[in-house]
């Protein structure tokens, strides 16, 4: 069974917080399931934004583990990062957006499962 929304949020932004690296809820969506998006500041002006991956790429119809693909190959201006969530909450109002600050660009995406 895969966790709420709101659980994994909270748990991911711990994980961050205990290796000295800021984040935030910058957008509270549904507790239950919304989609999540992590926008990686790199603080230089740039940044990644994490989406929740396709559902092609899980092994299961129903996943347990949350799996995130960044949406570039390369950090781009943080405007286009901006642009882009603000296109996904229009779409679909029930998204979390968070937001993390890292200028080595680390973001535990691989290690925050469930």
């Amino acid at each position: 069974m895969r966790l709420k929304s709101s659980i994994w949020v909270a748990a991911y932004l711990r994980r961050c917080q205990t290796e000295g690296i800021f984040g935030a809820v910058r957008r509270r969506g549904a507790e239950e399931a919304g989609a999540v998006f992590v926008k990686l500041a790199l603080l230089d002006g740039n940044a990644i934004l994490y989406t929740p991956a396709p559902q092609t790429a899980y092994d299961e119809s129903r996943p347990v583990e949350r799996v995130f693909t960044p949406s570039t190959k390369e950090p781009v201006p943080e405007q286009v990062v901006e642009d882009r969530l603000a296109k996904e909450v229009r779409f679909d109002p029930d998204v979390w957006i968070v937001e993390i600050e890292d200028r080595v660009g680390r973001h535990f995406l691989d290690l925050a499962k469930a």
